[in-house]
């Protein structure tokens, strides 16, 4: 589920680190978020069994990075110059 709002609205409950009691999986990074961090539960108000539990900085960040989480690719590189 890369983006749960194209199912409509969503329900965002942050969940505080003592309630978080499992580890989850997070659909942004696909990187675990262990017992006792803080994060969000996310569920789709027309798809309920669609609930995924995000990190904070991947749910914050969604729109403005890329699928793979790796920014937006518009950087733009300074030259080096040559020392003479």
């Amino acid at each position: 589920m890369d983006d749960p709002e194209a199912y409509g609205d969503v329900d965002v409950r942050f969940l505080q680190p003592y309630q978080a009691t499992k580890t989850y999986l997070c659909p942004n990074c696909n990187r675990d978020i262990p017992p006792g961090t803080g994060h969000y539960a996310v569920v789709p108000v027309e798809a309920p069994d669609l609930r995924r539990h995000w990190h904070r900085g991947c749910w914050d960040g969604r729109k403005t990075r890329g699928a793979a989480g790796g920014g937006t690719g518009t950087k733009k590189r300074k030259k080096s110059r040559k020392r003479r």
